[in-house]
């Protein structure tokens, strides 16, 4: 992806970028067995940028960074005039990738979640596309891994001849782990969240009529209330704050001002 395509959004380094564009840098990193993180970030995710500097930096590290919410496209569309037409949302880019890999040939390798989530998961998967080559599949242990569990993970995933990655560990522990992995895994490494839980059918989407207005997080809420009202009350009216101040010049965070992280969170 050119720097041309980066725009800045509350500090955090967007592409302005559509499905075809993404899946193909994706595809050509998988076959060239390129280091290339990818992350598909909502509201939730650009925050995560804004309120942490290490996050921010983290973040811009990436090296494509996809507008999974339709506020983000809004702001690229209204910040910098880039015409989107619709969102890179992270459950279609992930199926999307998933067909382009079956007819490629390139093996995909899915880590996070529960078991159970991955079985379903796969099972799904190798229903749509049966030539999909699934190299393997770990879940998450849901704490912060040592030194030693991080090999392990690291080497149980170059064991196999996985050339796609998706990683679903939740934002922002899913950001984190793809950065902490930069130019350890010689693949391309996606940060798709929700995904697996939406193709395994163990967490409902919502309507498209919710999705194109940017009510899907109204969706999410009612879904899941106790998890999730802290994000949506105090994230969303602060990211629509900023997002004005920027268009009106009257402030902007400069995304060079993240802070390189001093330790490895080793999230799993």
């Amino acid at each position: 992806m050119t720097k041309s395509t980066k725009k800045n959004i509350l500090g955090v380094q967007v592409d302005a970028t559509n499905y075809n564009e993404a899946i193909k840098l994706i595809i050509d990193a998988g076959k060239n067995q390129k280091t290339y993180g990818v992350t598909a970030l909502a509201v939730h995710g650009i925050m995560t940028g804004v309120l942490d500097d290490e996050q921010r930096f983290r973040l811009n590290q990436l090296d494509l960074v996809v507008p999974d919410g339709q506020p983000v496209r809004w702001a690229l569309n209204g910040l910098y005039g880039t015409k989107l037409k619709e969102r890179v949302y992270g459950p279609t880019l992930t199926l999307k990738v998933c067909e382009r890999a079956a007819q490629e040939g390139l093996p995909v390798y899915f880590y996070g979640s529960k078991p159970d989530v991955l079985e379903q998961l796969t099972d799904n998967l190798k229903s749509k596309f049966p030539d999909l080559v699934i190299a393997g599949t770990q879940p998450s242990k849901f704490r912060q891994l040592t030194a030693e569990e991080k090999l392990t993970v690291v080497e149980s995933i170059k064991s196999t001849d996985a050339r796609i990655l998706f990683v679903g560990l939740g934002c922002p522990r899913q950001e984190v782990w793809v950065y902490e992995h930069l130019n350890v895994l010689n693949m391309p490494m996606l940060a798709v969240g929700a995904a697996f839980d939406f193709h395994a059918g163990t967490l409902s989407q919502a309507p498209s009529y919710l999705q194109n207005n940017g009510l899907e997080w109204l969706f999410r809420l009612i879904q899941e209330p106790s998890r999730l009202w802290k994000r949506y009350l105090f994230l969303n009216p602060s990211y629509i704050t900023l997002i004005l101040l920027q268009w009106l010049k009257l402030h902007t965070i400069n995304p060079s001002n993240g802070s390189k992280p001093k330790h490895e969170l080793r999230y799993g």
